[in-house]
This record gives structure tokens, C-alpha cells and sequence, in this order.
């Protein structure tokens, strides 16, 4: 991996990211709007700091999915990614392009959307408003991962949305939000077991509960973690030449 490369690579993709109006108010604009349709919901119940602090981990996660697997099926499609491929341009480049990129996307919008959330809507939280942002901006690197390996399955953009009922919507129903996992029947709890979203969830509710981190959180940071380098390289393993 070349640092002039990567950097290169990084620009381009920020740049194109700051020339899409459009993506950069999906990305800043809606989980706060989102947001704030919860509180209107809930408003005066106990539970809104609890959902809320949930729904700061699905957001990037969903977002940073659909995104990530659309722009690199333009890539694909356009050729791109094709001409790339036969520079200096190594897959390790390409993905670490779009993980600083994206990443630090997501780092901004997480930031506001937490900053909102504290400030606009009064969610509170026992543990450290820096450890939610964390969270945050794994749950999105996880979503960036998993958007470009199954960005190599779709042929089509419409089919790249597609993938959302099938990667994406299954961990939201699972990871707590609706039914606490302990509550869940057991072939349901073992789904969730192995789907990431769910050990996000869980550290974001250890950060909600306790003041200071705890073994529980560790390991399911380490988890979510584990899960973002696993999703990159499934990524790379799904950049080929099309051509000889």
C-alpha cells in the first residue's frame, strides 16, 4: 500500500462525496430528523434515552451500508474500477480509501447526530458521550464493510437496495431494539448471537448503564470490531479484474 496512493484515493473519494449535495444531507440531516420523530413519540417516557442510544448505532451502520454499496457498484459499473485495477492502485488502497473517507463521514456524522441527541432531545447516558461516538463510527466502518462485498453481488443499483431487507433489516429486528435478547426465543437469541449489529447494541447499552466501561463492553467493542476487518476483507476478496 502506497501512502501517495491512498491519499490520492481519499481525496477523490471525499471530493465526490462533497460534490453529491444530496448525500452528504442523507448522511447529516436524517438521523436527526429520524431522531426527533422518536422523541416527538416518546416524549416524557423513560425509554427515549434508551432508543435513542440504540437507534445511534443502527443509523450509521444502515446509512454507511447503502451508500458504500451503491458508490462502488458505480465504480463497477462505470469501469472505474476496472481501470483502477490496472495502475498502481492495490486493493488495499482502494479499501483504505474508502474506509478513511467514509470513516471520517461517519466520525462527522456521528458527532452531530450525538451532539444532537444530547442537546436537542435530553438523552442521558451514565458512561462517556465519546464512547457512543465510538460506537458509532464502528457500526458505520461495519457498514462500509459489509456495502462493498455485497456491493460484488448486485448487477444493478436497484438490486445494490435490495440487499438492505437481507443484510441490514434482519439485525435491526434482532439486535434489542424492539425485544430485549434475553426475552427472545432461542433460535431467535442464536440469530442474533451472530450478527454484529447486535454487539453494537450491547456496548452501547454498557455505555448507557454504567459510568465506566466494562469487561462486557470491551469484548463486544472487540467483537464489532473483529467484524469491520472480517467485512474488509470479504471486500477484497470481491475486487477482481473482469477482464484479463
Amino acid at each position: 500500500m502506497s501512502p501517495g496512493i491512498l491519499a490520492a484515493t481519499t481525496t477523490r473519494i471525499l471530493r465526490q462525496l462533497r460534490h453529491d449535495p444530496r448525500t452528504v444531507g442523507l448522511l447529516i440531516a436524517v438521523p436527526i430528523v429520524l431522531m426527533g420523530l422518536v422523541y416527538a413519540m416518546y416524549d416524557g417516557s423513560p425509554a427515549v434515552s434508551r432508543i435513542l442510544l440504540i437507534m445511534l448505532g443502527i443509523f450509521p451502520f444502515v446509512i454507511m451500508f447503502l451508500i458504500t454499496s451503491i458508490a462502488m457498484l458505480r465504480e463497477r459499473t462505470s469501469g472505474t474500477l476496472e481501470r483502477l485495477m490496472t495502475t498502481r492502485t492495490g486493493k488495499g488502497d482502494l479499501l483504505a480509501g474508502y474506509g478513511i473517507a467514509f470513516g471520517a463521514a461517519a466520525a462527522g456524522q456521528a458527532v452531530i447526530a450525538s451532539a444532537c441527541a444530547y442537546w436537542l432531545y435530553g438523552m442521558s447516558t451514565a458512561g462517556s458521550a465519546a464512547l457512543v461516538v465510538l460506537i458509532a463510527v464502528l457500526t458505520a466502518l461495519l457498514g462500509v464493510g459489509l456495502g462493498l462485498a455485497c456491493s460484488a453481488l448486485a448487477r444493478t443499483e436497484f438490486q445494490a437496495v435490495q440487499m438492505l431487507p437481507v443484510v441490514v433489516i434482519p439485525q435491526i429486528l434482532l439486535c434489542g431494539l424492539f425485544v430485549p435478547r434475553a426475552e427472545m426465543a432461542g433460535w431467535l437469541s442464536a440469530l442474533s448471537d451472530v450478527m454484529p449489529l447486535s454487539y453494537a447494541v450491547e456496548a452501547l447499552q454498557q455505555v448507557g448503564d454504567n459510568a465506566e466501561p466494562t469487561s462486557t463492553f470491551w469484548v463486544d467493542l472487540a467483537v464489532v470490531g473483529g467484524c469491520v476487518i472480517l467485512g474488509l476483507i470479504l471486500a477484497a476478496a470481491s475486487l477482481r479484474r473482469r477482464t484479463p
